[in-house]
């Protein structure tokens, strides 16, 4: 475990992978016992993504969306290529992604993510199979592509290499953190 403090710079490393045909897993079922629907959000407000972004990533030092102006944001998660789908179980929002197709052929999932609630309970290989199905299901989608880093849960990448995502290349990128943080793994 590795603790830091607001304004330390860190450095971690940034894993781009890519999926380059549909897998052969189907639509998963959700695991025995548990609860929730996914439901894709319509033209959503800038504070929904980032009440999800926020309670997804506080943990992970993500903080680069609230740099945006409104307006760019609200552009770009209300853009008919964009789609934000919430999981939502026991009436509260557990986890989301964000599908991107704006690029040709090209689908980013822009953002995956559990709140530390749901982290443990069996619902985030349901969720990331479900966010791979779509991606697919529309026909223009060639390739699937997403990136993670160090500073992401631990699990992160070997989650996304058991979904099919083959790693294409890294980098080591620096960032000023804006509160303290604690990573539990290694972040170079």
């Amino acid at each position: 475990m590795h603790a830091y403090k607001a304004g330390d710079t860190v450095e971690y490393r940034v894993t781009w992978l890519e999926m380059t045909k549909r897998p052969t897993y189907g639509w998963p079922s959700l695991p025995v016992g548990r609860e929730a629907i996914l439901v894709r959000a319509d033209s959503p407000p800038w504070w929904y993504f980032l009440s999800l972004y926020d309670a997804v990533g506080r943990d992970y030092a993500w903080t680069d969306k609230h740099k945006i102006p409104r307006d760019e944001l609200n552009a770009w998660i209300q853009d008919p290529d964009v789609s934000l789908y919430t999981m939502i179980g026991k009436g509260w929002p557990q986890g989301f992604f964000m599908l991107d197709w704006r690029e040709d052929e090209i689908c980013k999932l822009a953002y995956f993510g559990l709140v530390p609630e749901a982290v443990g309970r069996g619902l985030g290989t349901w969720l990331l199979k479900s966010a791979v199905m779509t991606a697919w299901d529309r026909e223009s989608t060639k390739k699937l592509t997403v990136d993670t880093c160090t500073l992401d849960h631990p699990r992160a990448l070997i989650q996304y290499q058991k979904m099919g995502f083959s790693p294409v290349r890294t980098e080591v990128h620096s960032r000023v953190l804006a509160s303290d943080q604690v990573f539990h793994q290694p972040l170079i």
